[in-house]
Parts: C-alpha cells; sequence; structure tokens
C-alpha cells in the first residue's frame, strides 16, 4: 500500500465514478481501476459496490475512506511543514470567504497582506459561509472567514468582528421615522435576504420566528449589494450588519435599531488538529491587527 493508491481510493469514493476520478487526477480510467484493485487485494477486502449505476462505499471502504483522508491530510502537513522551514515567506494560501466579507474588507487586507509579503500567492474563494466551512473541513482552502458559531469540535476560531445586525427600510416607509422598533411590527413587509448558502439566511428567519411571526420572503440573492439596490427600489426589507447599513447612509435608505437583535460574528476558521502553515499564521497574525471597519 502506498499513498497514490490511497489517493486515488479517495478520489473515486468522492466523486463515485472512476471516470469522473481518473479526469481529475490527470490520470486513465484503466490506470485508476487497476491502482484500487491492487489496493483491493493487498487489504483483501472490496472496497466498492460496483453492482449499481453509480458506484459507493461497501462496509469496508467506509472505514478505509476516513483513514485513507487522515494519512492524506498527515502526508500533505509533513509537506506543508518541510516547506514551510525551506521556503518561509513564500507560498500560497487558499481562502474562502463569502462575498459580504471580500466585498467589505478584503481589498485591504490583501494589499496590506502583500506589501509585507510580495512572493506569497493568495486564492480566494467566494461561497457562502455554509460551503466556506465544508471547503475548510475538506482541506479544500487554508482558511475560512464566516459567520460565527461554527462546531468548535471541528474548527479552531479567532475572532475577527463583532456587529450589530440593523433593519435597512426605504425612507418613504411609513415606520421608517422610527430610531428604534420591534420587528414584529414588519411582519407583513416582503423580506430581502441573501441565498440560502449564507448563515445570514437561516439566522434571519430563526430571529424573525423568535420574534414571533414567518417572514415573507420576496427575493433572495447571492449579493448584497443586489439586496440593497431591491430596497432602495422599495421591493422589501432587509436586516444587515451595520457595516453595510453604513455604506448606503447616503442612499434613500433608513437604518433603525431593533429592539431585539442578534449580533454579526465574523470568525477565522481553520480544520481543528489540522496543520496551520506558517504563511497562514502571518495572515491572521496581520488581520488581527488591522481596523475592522
Amino acid at each position: 500500500m502506498d499513498i497514490r493508491q490511497l489517493t486515488y481510493f479517495v478520489a473515486v469514493a468522492k466523486h463515485k465514478s472512476f471516470t469522473k476520478a481518473a479526469l481529475a487526477l490527470h490520470v486513465t480510467q484503466p490506470t485508476l481501476s487497476k491502482m484500487v484493485r491492487n489496493l483491493e487485494e493487498e487489504m483483501e477486502v472490496v472496497l466498492f459496490d460496483r453492482s449499481s449505476r453509480q458506484i459507493g462505499l461497501t462496509d469496508a471502504g467506509s472505514v478505509v475512506y476516513e483513514q485513507a483522508q487522515k494519512i492524506i491530510h498527515s502526508v500533505d502537513d509533513l509537506s506543508t511543514s518541510l516547506y514551510d522551514v525551506m521556503n518561509l515567506k513564500k507560498g500560497k494560501i487558499k481562502i474562502g470567504l463569502p462575498p459580504v466579507i471580500s466585498t467589505l474588507f478584503f481589498p485591504t487586507i490583501i494589499a496590506e497582506f502583500q506589501r509585507a509579503y510580495p512572493e506569497v500567492s493568495i486564492v480566494l474563494a467566494e461561497d457562502g459561509a455554509k460551503t466556506v466551512e465544508r471547503k475548510v473541513y475538506d482541506g479544500d482552502v487554508d482558511l475560512g472567514f464566516v459567520m460565527l458559531p461554527v462546531d468548535k469540535e471541528k474548527f479552531d476560531v479567532v475572532p475577527f468582528v463583532d456587529q450589530e445586525i440593523k433593519l435597512l427600510v426605504h425612507e418613504s416607509h411609513p415606520l421608517a421615522h422610527h430610531e428604534m422598533i420591534d420587528l414584529i411590527e414588519f411582519k407583513d413587509d416582503p423580506f430581502l435576504l441573501l441565498s440560502k448558502e449564507f448563515t445570514l439566511n437561516s439566522r434571519t428567519i430563526e430571529f424573525c420566528v423568535s420574534e414571533g411571526f414567518t417572514p415573507k420572503i420576496a427575493y433572495e440573492s447571492s449579493q448584497w449589494d443586489f439586496i440593497v439596490g431591491m430596497v432602495e427600489k422599495n421591493l422589501g426589507v432587509t436586516l444587515m450588519p451595520k457595516l453595510i447599513c453604513d455604506r448606503v447612509k447616503n442612499g434613500p435608505f433608513k437604518m433603525i435599531s431593533l429592539t431585539h437583535t442578534f449580533p454579526w460574528r465574523l470568525g477565522i476558521i481553520m480544520a481543528k488538529n489540522r496543520y496551520v502553515p506558517y504563511v497562514s499564521r502571518e495572515f491572521i497574525s496581520l488581520v488581527e491587527k488591522l481596523p475592522k471597519v
């Protein structure tokens, strides 16, 4: 058994297809199939159920899959550690983050980091917080910026921003003159939300329910500026972090404080018990020193 066999096996398990795994690994399907067959023969078990149209793991395959991922991550960590020792400030960092966070903070963060470490390349993957969590856990990205809380059994967390959620309405709304109000007063209004892959979507719905009503969702979008644009056209109301509300305060909007609200807490997450490369540690250190607004 060698690391390449395990890597090929894990790829087939993830893609649930020898064809797709072969394409992802840039090898021929016969080569991949032979490698997996050799692994099965060495371990004297059948790893895949090939009887149906879409292959699946056997009971033994599930056990091997779980352990194989740990072994592959350990080998990756070894390679990364050695690279750090020899190259220190060189390398690449992959970061997952929702578009809201990238728009608000990342131009400044990237500019400062690349000024300090010009030879480090930064790869950004913009996704909803739930997808970012999965990518961090699977090792597809090194760090993730997400809305807290997260599962602390899976992730180490570095707090980043703590802001209040505000209600954003059009200035012509009948209740726009209020400085503070109960959210239930807007129970009949259409709500504009970020898409379901964003944590703020589920938090908003949960909060509305806790306030005594189920929101009437008019539109959902992955772009916060689109949501704000819909409010500008008086097509609904939305809950957004104060930082975003402050950005649009010169438009036809009114930002209203809520009698009860919930926080917009952001954090940098890393997979628990996973090696954190030098460049990632330096990136976190720099972010902690920067102003958050």
